[in-house]
């Protein structure tokens, strides 16, 4: 099973995101937060363009670049 891990700056798992769906205009994002609680969120474009707001230039490129990071 494949899934992708936000950590916290201690390198602890936060959630585990075990899909990324869209469900009409949303993505539907499912996965386990802490290892134990199931969680089902929902990013709305209005979320969407407000995460996007949160992003500096500088941010951009590196979120560009991340992939082919080690």
């Amino acid at each position: 099973m494949n899934a992708m891990q936000l950590l916290t700056m201690e390198h602890d798992s936060l959630m585990d995101v075990k899909s990324l769906t869209q469900e009409g205009n949303t993505l539907v994002i499912e996965g386990r937060i802490m290892g134990a609680l199931p969680v089902r969120a929902v990013l709305t474009p209005e979320q969407a363009r407000a995460a996007l707001k949160l992003i500096d230039l500088k941010t951009f490129l590196f979120l560009l670049t991340i992939l082919f990071r080690k």
